[in-house]
């Protein structure tokens, strides 16, 4: 259930930051309101999976994962561009998250 509000976590992060510019600087309240709760939302899901996983291993699949799904929406949606560095950068950030899911646990000392 800790992966399940993980993703939860994600994905209300995600949509907080895609709508962030239609706050205008926080200047539109409905819009601030609508991000503001999706950010809530998201670390009360962050909070419910740090209670089994590990705060380290959350954070990184919880940056990793959001940057990547924002940097996407921005090109697919929001016009932005698509650079060699930029790739090559979401690819490092993708490959940090598989190490630290596939191997993450591997010479952790137990108590």
């Amino acid at each position: 259930m800790a992966w399940v509000f993980l993703a939860l976590a994600i994905t209300f992060e995600v949509a907080a930051t895609s709508l962030i510019q239609r706050s205008d600087g926080f200047t539109k309240p409905l819009w601030t309101v609508i991000v503001l709760l999706g950010y809530a939302m998201s670390f009360t899901m962050m909070a419910q999976a740090v209670k089994v996983l590990e705060v380290g291993l959350v954070y990184a699949v919880w940056s990793g994962v959001g940057i990547v799904a924002i940097a996407l929406i921005g090109v697919l949606f929001l016009g932005e561009s698509v650079t060699v560095p930029k790739l090559v950068g979401l690819s490092l950030i993708l490959a940090g998250v598989l190490v630290l899911n596939l191997m993450g646990n591997q010479g952790s000392a137990s108590a």
